[in-house]
């Protein structure tokens, strides 16, 4: 069965009238989201795509999200000519004909968004990853923090709610900060023990909101200091729609940083890319 959905995915679809097309899918299942985006090739246009809580059965959200982007595109399983799955829950997407690191696939997402990309950054649900590419836009080398919350989405739900503040509000709020609040610590339970503390002093809560992005911008850059950074910088992930991030990002690293269209897609873009360049 398997070798059979392979072979026929060395050529593009002409088992339909009028239709030329290679279609590919990319499934990125992370630690909080899973995301699929589905291309048409050769014009690699998006034709569906999907974003939703991975939740505690990531084969089951691989399942779920896919079929979300596939009912966007007015396509079936059946469609799929290749099918990549990255992220932490690669190993559980069924019918994956590839499984792709993320540092790969958002190496590829990244610099199909934005050509001529050096270095991206991907703050995620769990970890923070920076990552040096090459002129043809390969991955070089990166660095990863997948041990300590710190910066990463599931950070700015716990300091969202320590501040009393909605996920889409923190990153406008902490761009009216007059003096940002210096945070000391990284560690997640530290910096909300640290945040209580600052609001029992009477910081204002702008002011503690552009620390807390401060902070994570600086451990970013302890990263990136391993690594040979170039710009342009591509900033990915969830996190990306922090708007205060991006602009402690770009202070703190001194260098141009870019936030892609849906930055949370970039992973499964690049796998879906990535399908495309395989399976021709």
């Amino acid at each position: 069965m398997r070798s059979q959905h392979r072979s026929r995915q060395r050529g593009t679809r002409t088992d339909r009238p009028g239709r030329q097309t290679l279609i590919t899918a990319g499934v990125d299942i992370g630690s909080l989201t899973a995301k699929a985006v589905v291309l048409q090739a050769p014009a690699l246009t998006t034709a569906g795509r999907s974003i939703m809580p991975t939740g505690s059965l990531p084969a089951e959200a691989a399942v779920l999200v896919l079929d979300a982007a596939l009912a966007e595109a007015g396509l079936a399983r059946d469609d799929i000519d290749a099918l990549v799955a990255t992220g932490y829950g690669r190993i559980g997407v069924e019918r994956a004909d590839w499984r792709i690191t993320e540092i790969s696939c958002h190496a590829r997402g990244a610099r199909h968004l934005l050509p001529g990309v050096r270095t991206v950054i991907d703050l995620g649900g769990q970890d923070a990853k920076v990552i040096s590419l090459d002129e043809d836009g390969r991955p070089l080398d990166f660095e990863m923090n997948d041990r300590c919350a710190a910066g990463t989405g599931r950070f700015f739900e716990l300091m969202s709610a320590a501040l009393n503040l909605t996920l889409p509000e923190f990153g406008d709020i902490a761009l009216q900060a007059q003096a940002p609040a210096p945070i000391s610590n990284t560690c997640t339970v530290f910096a909300e023990s640290e945040v209580i503390g600052l609001l029992a002093e009477g910081r204002s809560v702008p002011d503690i909101a552009a620390g807390l992005c401060e902070s994570v911008a600086r451990r970013v850059l302890q990263l990136a200091n391993r690594l040979h950074v170039r710009e342009p910088m591509a900033f990915c992930g969830g996190v990306a729609y922090n708007r205060g991030v991006l602009a402690a990002l770009r202070q703190v690293l001194g260098l141009e940083v870019v936030v892609p269209e849906q930055p949370q897609l970039v992973g499964a873009l690049g796998a879906a890319l990535l399908a495309v360049e395989r399976s021709q």
